[in-house]
């Protein structure tokens, strides 16, 4: 038997679900850093919604007949992965020293796919050389030339599909204060932030073994040329200043990455079929993390109306709430090919670097496989609505005739 089952209360960096590598996250992070992770916006209805909508769901398991062989395996924008999880892009991540390159080598190892935000930390030549199954993922900011500009340089590092984010607001006031976010880390930062960091000496150490502060500049916003990109701060601003992105340039950024592509934010039905007459591969069903419009529904509440309305002319992946394997098999079985992760790998990274990326991989997989098991499925591809149980009034149809849409 696993040394770990014998002994669950041994001192080791293994964890054995999503929670417990936030518990240790938020242990080893600076508070300022940890709020970062897991705020919401404005009353953080939203984000709260995300998590408790999946435990409204149940399934009906069978007591024999169960398979002894179950598949994980699919396919999400032509990248065959070996679990229905895949990276979602986030920004810069400060949470360990390797930030990206570290969860792109965690999620290579695992056979999966690895999101790269272009507000990352870590370059799009370095990640993708530590993964070649990686999506780059712009933001709407800048002028045509620039974003052209970003597409060029991701495509020629390798990057095999593009995700266009545009769920993401001007919604920032939150009830229970924004985190701290510094412009950059110098000695006045430095300074600023040390009761708080002196009181995570393991997370310092990390740093310090580098010789490195935490970088909080965007490389893949970088002008051809520049030494460094823009800071965070710097690459919200030119966001900030970006008119918004029409269905018109939803069609110019698909044609111009002229490859698998994917549109990030999706929530209504009639979005979603105007992203199928805009050519794209797939859409993800997301609400950014609870991170945009506060009062959203959870995301698992309208996948099964979008879903329904195009999964069968793009491929649908769902994100936001992600924290067990059951939850990835409740989102699969609605209609969702894959879901994407997001504070889930993050704090499998603060943990423990790369291996607890691979921890939290491995804990979703175990979950995976244990609900197909109970469920009598020997593959994710047999699941199906009617292996949840939804209760009435559940799900939300919005973009749709009639009221509530």
């Amino acid at each position: 038997m696993d040394a770990r089952i014998r002994n669950p209360w041994a001192q080791n960096p293994w964890f054995e679900s999503v929670a417990e590598a936030q518990r240790r996250a938020r242990k080893r992070l600076p508070s300022s850093v940890y709020s970062a992770l897991v705020a919401g916006s404005e009353r953080g209805t939203t984000i709260d919604d995300n998590l408790a909508a999946f435990g409204e769901l149940g399934f009906a398991p069978h007591v024999a007949g169960h398979q002894p062989e179950r598949s994980q395996a699919t396919s999400v924008m032509g990248q065959t992965i070996s679990m229905p999880v895949i990276i979602s892009p986030t920004g810069v991540q400060a949470v360990h020293p390797e930030g990206e390159v570290a969860v792109a080598r965690a999620a290579a190892a695992r056979g999966t796919v690895m999101g790269l935000s272009n507000f990352a930390s870590k370059s799009v030549e370095e990640v993708v050389a530590a993964n070649p199954q990686t999506f780059f993922q712009m933001y709407w900011t800048g002028d045509r030339d620039v974003m052209v500009q970003r597409m060029e340089r991701a495509r020629a590092a390798g990057a095999v599909g593009l995700i266009a984010t545009l769920d993401w607001s001007f919604s920032m006031g939150r009830d229970w204060g924004s985190p701290e976010i510094p412009e950059k880390v110098d000695l006045a930062t430095a300074i600023k932030f040390a009761p708080q960091v002196l009181r995570r000496p393991r997370w310092l150490a990390q740093f310090a073994r580098t010789g490195e502060l935490p970088d909080l500049t965007a490389p893949n916003l970088a002008a051809p040329g520049a030494l460094k990109g823009p800071t965070f701060f710097g690459a919200y601003g030119e966001w900030m200043q970006t008119p918004p992105p029409t269905w018109d340039d939803v069609v110019w950024m698909r044609k111009e990455w002229g490859g698998p592509f994917m549109l990030k934010g999706v929530c209504r039905v009639d979005d979603a079929r105007r992203a199928v007459d805009s050519g794209v591969t797939a859409l993800s069903v997301s609400n950014h993390g609870g991170n945009n419009l506060d009062g959203t529904p959870a995301t698992i509440r309208v996948l099964p109306s979008v879903a329904e309305a195009v999964g069968d002319q793009v491929e649908v992946v769902l994100d936001g709430g992600i924290r067990r394997g059951s939850d990835v098999v409740k989102a699969v079985a609605l209609g969702a090919r894959a879901v994407m992760i997001g504070r889930a790998y993050l704090w499998g990274l603060a943990a423990n670097g790369q291996p607890g990326v691979e921890n939290v991989l491995d804990v979703l997989r175990g979950g995976i496989d244990s609900a197909l098991l109970g469920l009598g499925l020997s593959s994710i591809d047999q699941l199906a609505p009617e292996h949840v149980v939804v209760p009435p009034g559940f799900t939300r149809e919005l973009g749709v005739a009639g009221p509530g849409s």
